[in-house]
């Protein structure tokens, strides 16, 4: 079986998703957040603090090289990986990509008003999250299927997801 792939921006489901789905496939489930951060030996908020993003976007690459090519996996992956094409293209080698939505709100509201996320820490969140959005859009655009999780439970997403794998 191909990996199945879920990418897309921060707070749209992808782990609770990949876990779920994971469990449901008797698949194993990699978040490449979590890879990242285990070579690195720190968290993802402090690399982008100490090395700055350019040096997190090498990390990332690095680990999708390595995962997507292993396969039967439920990938997670972070929310801008996709806008490196290299990235896309050796995620869809051997994997099926989705790309999962919300709204801004919803968004908002899931990934709450902690700082964990370097990229809309500063400023106004809905603003940045609005940003990021418009920037990202037409990569994740290029997954082979969209979901939005916007008004759906956990449950509900990965029922859609097996439809659209089985």
């Amino acid at each position: 079986m191909q990996n199945i792939v879920l990418t897309g921006f921060m707070g749209t489901g992808k782990t609770s998703v990949g876990k779920c789905l994971a469990k449901e496939l008797n698949l194993k489930f990699i978040d490449t957040d979590d890879l990242i951060e285990k070579e690195a030996g720190i968290y993802i908020n402090e690399i982008f603090t100490k090395f700055g993003e350019t040096y997190f976007r090498q990390l990332e690459s690095k680990v999708i090289n390595e995962v997507s090519s292993g396969a039967n996996m439920i990938i997670a992956t972070g929310g801008g990986a996709v806008v490196n094409p290299l990235n896309l293209l050796a995620l869809k080698k051997n994997g099926i990509v989705i790309c999962l939505t919300a709204s801004i709100d919803v968004i908002l509201s899931r990934v709450g008003s902690g700082d964990e996320r370097p990229l809309i820490s500063e400023g106004d969140k809905k603003e940045a999250i609005s940003n990021l959005l418009k920037v990202r859009e037409p990569f994740y655009k290029k997954a082979d299927f969209i979901v939005d999780t916007t008004t759906k439970s956990i449950k509900e997403v990965v029922e859609e997801i097996l439809k659209i794998v089985r």
